[in-house]
């Protein structure tokens, strides 16, 4: 192998924060004699306004660098688009003749791997190396006897479930610290501690880094696993993994996370956990099919929907005051930790596209914003699955009742108490409907509705007869166009 050893590499990070199971890091330290480890902030990626998930992304970013210096490495942050960052590079190293990282395949991100790959080899005579690791199985993988790509995801998992999944690999720090070396770059690590907001530390303190990653998922198998499939459900028990977020900037690997799980022990709750990271790849295909699916309805009969937009629903439903409990824990928990439960991303979603009538492309957006795990495949997929416009989607008729989700989610109202505290005093089921308070128990329980708690801003079965009125015509305007 020694033969082969190229003389200076250049390892590019982007959403692979970690040492350990990094598929493009182990090819640049095994066939390199030096190593440059690099992170860009390309100004294409980055948002001017500050947001929860911006400011978690790059806390991820600062906790590499950190942790690399702890261990005698150094990684260059710097600033630019990538063709001019390589340039540069050349220029300093002119013996630099390989990159290494690992590819994107969907919207921005692969746009700009086939531009650098292509301005690599024609004009630095650098050799890009690129490799498959965000997902278990690349978008193109899976595919249907006649060569076509799935839509719906049952079949989708029964043939990705019988597929071999590649083993993590072992990458120790110490190989990376004897072929770690620096350039005389500018670096713009005050530019990077800037996109860090310190008004959102309540989403990233101790919450950070492959150390907490691989914490979190030890607990999950040690204490989460059993009994998944029910306790998922439920936002009051906390059962589920919380690795999205690390899933999210590649402080741990989904390798890692998939041997993990596959070595408990075989039942109905590793098999419904196992399904959710199919879901991952399966919405990573659907994008990379579908790239248009940010701004487009996935069901053409759905693309022209008249929307309500109402704006002032649309600012209530955000800051968790829309009179129904569980829509406003949910996002009051998003708005105060940076994540919200499954269960509850469904029924919110749902009630602010069928209740609401309101556009999934606005509750989208705004979970981009709010998000510490957001994943453009797995967000925009979720949200035109609950919207009834995606693939595989929910039926447009199918419009959940937020108090009977209340009722079978949260049968106590825990975690309604957790995050709306003014109804913290209710005892029993009225916790679900509080505006069916006499004035009594609101005087009882010191509550005053469309006071201390508003009064639902929405009447729930005329709204879902509208909706279903609404998807209904819209259907019919397409099929006869």
């Amino acid at each position: 192998m020694e033969k082969n050893l190229n003389k200076t590499s250049v390892m590019w990070f982007r959403r692979d924060l970690r040492i350990n199971d990094n598929v493009a890091l182990s090819e640049a330290i095994k066939h390199s004699e030096q190593v440059i480890l690099v992170f860009i902030l390309d100004p294409a990626q980055i948002i001017e306004k500050s947001t929860v998930n911006q400011s978690a992304f790059f806390a991820s970013v600062q906790k590499l660098k950190d942790n690399l210096t702890d261990n005698n490495s150094y990684l260059h942050v710097l600033q630019g688009d990538p063709i001019t960052i390589f340039d540069k590079i050349k220029k300093l190293c002119p013996k630099w003749q390989n990159l290494y990282f690992n590819f994107d395949e969907r919207g921005y991100g692969k746009q700009r791997d086939d531009i650098v790959k292509k301005y690599c080899r024609e004009v630095l005579g650098v050799n890009p190396h690129s490799f498959g690791d965000y997902n278990l199985h690349e978008a193109t993988e899976i595919k249907k006897d006649n060569g076509d790509y799935y839509k719906m995801f049952t079949p989708y998992f029964k043939k990705w479930v019988e597929l071999t999944k590649k083993p993590p690999i072992k990458i120790k720090i110490n190989d990376v610290r004897q072929k770690n070396i620096s350039l005389p770059l500018a670096n713009f690590d005050n530019k990077l501690n800037q996109l860090i907001d310190k008004k959102h530390d309540y989403a990233y303190i101790d919450q950070v880094g492959e150390v907490s990653a691989n914490k979190t998922l030890k607990e999950f198998i040690q204490t989460k696993i059993v009994n998944y499939e029910k306790n998922r459900d439920m936002p009051m028990l906390n059962g589920t993994s919380h690795l999205s977020r690390y899933l999210r900037t590649g402080e741990i690997s989904i390798r890692t996370i998939f041997e993990a799980v596959k070595q408990a022990p075989d039942s109905d709750d590793r098999t419904t956990f196992i399904k959710e990271l199919c879901w991952r790849d399966y919405y990573n295909m659907i994008y990379t099919m579908y790239p248009d699916q940010k701004t487009h309805a996935l069901r053409p009969e759905f693309q022209n929907i008249i929307w309500e937009n109402n704006k002032l629903n649309f600012e209530k439903w955000q800051k968790g005051q829309t009179g129904f409990p569980i829509i406003d824990a949910a996002m009051r928990q998003l708005n105060q930790t940076g994540w919200m439960h499954n269960r509850l991303r469904m029924i919110v979603a749902s009630f602010l596209t069928k209740d609401l009538l309101i556009d999934w492309r606005w509750g989208e957006a705004y979970f981009r914003d709010m998000l510490v795990d957001y994943d453009p495949a797995s967000n925009i997929g979720g949200w035109q699955w609950a919207a009834s416009t995606g693939t595989d989607s929910v039926p447009y008729f199918r419009v959940f009742n937020p108090t009977l989700q209340s009722k079978k989610f949260d049968p106590e109202g825990y975690f309604i108490k957790q995050f709306v505290p003014e109804l913290a005093n209710i005892k029993g089921e009225k916790i679900h409907e509080p505006n069916l308070l006499t004035s009594a128990e609101q005087k009882q329980y010191n509550i005053e509705l469309s006071g201390t708690y508003p009064l639902p801003i929405v009447n729930h079965k005329m709204a879902r007869t509208r909706a279903i009125a609404v998807f209904k015509e819209s259907k019919h305007i397409f099929n006869n166009v």
